[in-house]
């Protein structure tokens, strides 16, 4: 692939642009506004410092959402996060300050979000990239850093899996 010329790093911009991108991925990974949050700034700390060494063989959001999912992939392995669980009173004021039109819509969305994040990490991340960030095969493939065959074949098996996962949530919710 060709480099492309690389405009000067205007953060802002970027934040403006992709910002949405980048915190969308981070929150569908750690499933917390508030860690999302926390990574959000993180992953452009790491941009302004290292955007540099950015190369320009792909797309400035394929290279934002690659750092993201690595973030979020580091914050997820730390010890810390394994040991710290959010308090109930925590969940139920956010509960409380999102409103109930908007929890009643996340309700309905919650069934495939959980069955997305049950699936294995492999699986995870190429639905996330395709459906979540409307990422190409290519553009996943790059911020996954895997071959855009194996792209495909994980987002066949990632369909497969998640069929099976809403069809059995689907019969223990009706017995």
């Amino acid at each position: 692939m060709v480099a492309r010329s690389i405009e000067p790093l205007n953060l802002e911009v970027l934040m403006r642009t992709y910002g949405n991108d980048v915190l969308r991925t981070a929150y569908l990974y750690v499933k917390d506004l508030h860690l999302a949050e926390d990574i959000f700034q993180e992953v452009f700390i790491k941009v302004s410092l290292h955007y540099g060494q950015f190369r320009g063989d792909c797309s400035i959001k394929t290279w934002l959402l690659q750092i993201t999912i690595n973030t979020c992939k580091d914050y997820l392995k730390s010890a810390w996060n394994q040991r710290v669980e959010p308090t109930e009173e925590f969940q139920t004021q956010q509960f409380m300050e999102e409103g109930y039109d908007r929890i009643e819509k996340k309700e309905d969305q919650k069934v495939v979000k959980k069955a997305v994040m049950d699936l294995p990490n492999k699986y995870k991340e190429v639905i996330l990239c395709v459906y979540y960030q409307e990422m190409s095969i290519e553009e996943t493939a790059v911020a996954l850093q895997i071959a855009a065959g194996t792209v495909k074949s994980r987002l066949s098996r990632a369909r497969q899996k998640m069929k099976e996962l809403l069809e059995r949530r689907g019969s223990y919710e009706k017995k």
